[in-house]
């Protein structure tokens, strides 16, 4: 990513992938450095951390290769909270933003979300804590601009995505300009790229939407950790939002 003249690849940075976990083998993570955890529920709610974070859908390890294509000298923290079928809960993506955070990662990315308002209090608080401790929480929002959380919690930067937005370019929902009352929860959010394949928009593979989406801001909040070593994670937020270009309202998303 070049910023403000220069180049950066997340030299330094840790993002934590928190998913179905990630295939170090798959050949798109060539280099990366790549290590992690499974976590689950014991039969009293409390969490459990074990050492094997293999992916037994491939959908963590799209987002690690979404994320490492544009920012590939940054250390990966898989945590693995889902299983086969992708299923996993709110409490599930809490305590993988704990150990996230605790474990170092200055990004991290959940390319899932939930519409359960009961757990918006327990994922707040858990993003807060993770935000307090110096990181920035990416989430994915709901594709049709439903409720979704964590994305829709004002200490996370949520991420849309819509097939005309090209990989090069991101841009931001400003609420002073996208009203709640007529934009819904995109209001505020990131819209970014939503396709498989990073780098050539003439065979751009399967669109993916929010979740990729999101992986891909992620690799670009890493750059800006390189670059900005010294900023707060609100800072970092607000350099993003500077950076974003403005949507046009006939890109579709109403």
């Amino acid at each position: 990513m070049r910023f403000r003249g220069n180049d950066y690849d997340g030299e330094g940075v840790t993002i934590a992938i928190i998913d179905s976990g990630v295939d170090p083998s798959d050949p798109r993570l060539a280099n990366a450095k790549v290590e992690g955890w499974n976590i689950t529920l014991s039969a009293t709610g409390h969490a459990l951390l074990g050492s094997d974070f293999s992916d037994e859908n491939g959908h963590g390890t799209e987002v690690a290769a979404a994320i490492h294509s544009l920012a590939p000298a940054a250390e990966i923290h898989a945590i693995k909270i889902m299983d086969a079928r992708l299923r996993t809960s709110a409490d599930l993506m809490a305590a993988g933003i704990e150990t996230a955070f605790r474990n170092g990662s200055k990004v991290i990315n959940l390319s899932m979300g939930t519409p359960n308002m009961g757990k918006a209090l327990l994922l707040r608080d858990a993003c807060a804590l993770a935000v307090e401790n110096g990181s920035v929480v990416l989430a994915a929002a709901h594709p049709k601009g439903e409720r979704a959380y964590p994305a829709d919690l004002p200490e996370t930067l949520g991420v849309a995505s819509h097939p005309d937005c090209p990989l090069e370019k991101f841009y931001y929902f400003a609420p002073h300009r996208f009203a709640r009352k007529e934009w819904g929860n995109l209001s505020g959010k990131f819209l970014a790229y939503g396709y498989g394949v990073a780098g050539d928009t003439s065979d751009r593979g399967a669109y993916r939407g929010s979740g990729l989406a999101t992986a891909f801001l992620s690799g670009r909040v890493a750059c800006l950790w390189e670059a900005l070593p010294d900023e707060s994670p609100q800072g970092i937020c607000e350099v993003g939002r500077q950076l974003a270009l403005t949507p046009v309202p006939e890109i579709g998303y109403r």
